[in-house]
């Protein structure tokens, strides 16, 4: 008998059963058929399965399910595998055969799993036994000990072991979150911010967020920036960032506007007191500057030409340029107040230095009008990773940049995609972790995103995606020992998820925990059964819209 099974039948490796085939570590049921590598194929005796399912242990009850957990003998160590799928085994009755991804190995200790870690160094031959797996292995398998860690759920098939993701790992090489709409994306994004934000109240966490919808969620742990206080002053965007907002043209005339646009910003810049302290000054300083200036310069440029015809570049930056100035819903970014040098108190702010309590800024990119909210993406983010880069020879402070719908920004189709945007997260992707820059990316459409970015998170969290084409992708990303995992994607129910890479000591399924209401996104789906109940008031909300429309204000 052991401590997990009383009397359970056995299997012997030939399709004959024999009873008390239990041991003190686990009961018998089945055996290695073949060995892939990372992988192998494994006969399942089906009347055993049957009667662990009494099992008062949830885990052992849970044995032969697809995701459940098997463990191997070789010599002194366990391997423990994952059953990727079951089909009948046509040459043995009351069997069934499976597939089992290897993920790692540890070594026995009094009955107990112990030493757990990741890869394999000895593989089974075929015919040795396969052992059900307890609460006690898993314990000893996703037990997080002293690592810096958040626990963010419970393992999946047990009733109480605890989910961790290191946060060393998972931020030091990035981290995806995916998920079809109302799976509980945002809430799960939430919930690890706060896990996060929790044990880290000195943190530095900018998130992009397009909808409005994370500010609720963080009144008390962090500042919220819109378009009413962000104040982002727009001389802080480089030569490319000025072309995406100042050149509407393509092709030839294009290249003409960019000419007479770098020539205008280099002399508006020259005449800050800023760039007289310093020695060399390019079109993508970060000096101050006036629009008037600017005008100036492309005024001075127009009198200079020979020909009348040749002004047709001028006028048009000219009048691109009043355009924003006159434009009440740019004067976040355009304004006579935006001059001063305040590089350092913007930086401050957004980047919570120091973060007093507060840790993450909350960007809130609803009211941003849509022609130019590429371009404010674009700012922050080379904002992040350029400070990053000129500040390693100071103290080190890590910063932590979440965008939520990533696809926006660096699609798979590069003509749709806008240059400054995508540039800056493809090398934040790339090169962020080597001067202290995480990458977050939220997607409803992973198979959106530009090819190699999700390949460049370490730490991949799947939620539910529906989509067979963004799951043919994911699993194109994800190590071949986890793949296997995402036969369960499309069956994940709400606030479930995939976890696998760097941030977990094994892949895992998790149940993820309930996050308090006034910690939640305003992201909850409207209720039309009981919303379609109630009236009264209509003629104030149109009132009180309208007049919001108009004045395009909050």
């Amino acid at each position: 008998m052991d401590e997990y099974f009383r009397s359970a039948d056995g299997y012997d490796g030939g399709g004959a059963h024999m009873s008390a085939s239990s041991t003190p570590t686990g009961t018998v049921i089945g055996e290695v058929r073949e060995i892939r590598g990372g992988s192998a194929v494994c006969r399942l005796d089906l009347l055993v399965l049957h009667r662990l399912q009494e099992s008062a242990d949830f885990t052992i009850a849970n044995a032969g399910q697809i995701g459940s957990q098997i463990k191997v003998k070789v010599g002194a160590l366990w391997l423990l595998g994952t059953i990727r799928n079951l089909r009948a085994d046509e040459a043995q009755a009351n069997s069934v055969v499976c597939d089992v991804d290897f993920l790692g190995e540890g070594e026995e200790a009094g009955g107990r799993l112990t030493g757990f870690r990741r890869g394999v160094t000895r593989y089974p031959m075929p015919q040795t036994q396969i052992l059900s797996v307890g609460r006690a292995d898993l314990d000893a398998v996703y037990a997080a000990g002293d690592r810096p860690h958040i626990e963010i759920g419970t393992v999946y098939p047990t009733e109480d072991v605890r989910g961790a993701l290191y946060i060393d790992p998972m931020l030091g090489k990035h981290f995806a979150l995916l998920g079809s709409t109302g799976t509980g994306k945002s809430t799960t994004a939430a919930l690890i911010l706060h896990r996060i934000v929790e044990q880290n109240p000195e943190g530095h966490i900018v998130m992009l967020d397009p909808h409005g919808e994370y500010a609720a969620a963080f009144t008390t742990k962090g500042q919220i920036f819109n378009t009413d206080n962000l104040q982002l002053p727009y001389w802080l965007m480089n030569f490319e960032e000025h072309c995406e907002v100042f050149v509407t043209t393509e092709g030839a005339e294009r290249e003409q506007d960019m000419d007479v646009l770098a020539k205008a910003v280099l002399h508006a810049r020259s005449r800050s007191r800023v760039a007289q302290s310093l020695g060399k000054l390019t079109v993508d300083s970060p000096v101050p500057y006036l629009l008037s200036d600017l005008l100036g310069a492309l005024t001075a440029g127009m009198g200079k030409l020979e020909k009348a015809g040749d002004t047709a570049p001028y006028m048009r930056l000219k009048t691109k340029i009043e355009e924003l100035k006159g434009d009440p819903r740019y004067s976040f970014m355009f304004n006579g107040l935006l001059v001063s040098d305040t590089m350092a108190t913007f930086m401050s702010k957004i980047f919570r230095l120091p973060a007093e309590g507060k840790p993450i800024s909350i960007v809130d990119l609803s009211g941003v009008p849509t022609d130019i909210v590429t371009v404010v993406v674009a700012v922050l983010s080379r904002l992040t990773f350029d400070y990053a880069v000129w500040s390693r020879r100071e103290p080190q402070r890590p910063i932590l940049l979440v965008c939520e719908e990533a696809h926006r920004y660096v699609p798979s189709d590069r003509s749709t995609a806008p240059n400054a945007v995508r540039k800056v997260l493809e090398s934040i992707a790339k090169e962020g972790r080597k001067y202290g820059v995480s990458l977050g990316l939220i997607t409803q459409r992973p198979s959106d995103l530009a090819e190699g970015v999700l390949s460049q998170c370490g730490t991949i969290i799947s939620m539910r995606l529906n989509n067979e084409r963004d799951q043919m992708y994911v699993r194109s990303a994800l190590p071949e020992g986890a793949r296997g995992f995402l036969d369960a994607i499309p069956a994940l129910r709400n606030r479930e998820c995939i976890v696998c890479g760097e941030g977990v000591s094994v892949p895992i399924r998790v149940r993820l925990d309930t996050l308090e209401t006034p910690l939640r996104p305003a992201s909850d789906d409207p209720v039309f059964s009981a919303l379609w109940k109630e009236t009264g008031g209509e003629a104030e909300i149109l009132d009180r819209t309208i007049h919001r429309w108009r004045g395009q204000g909050r």
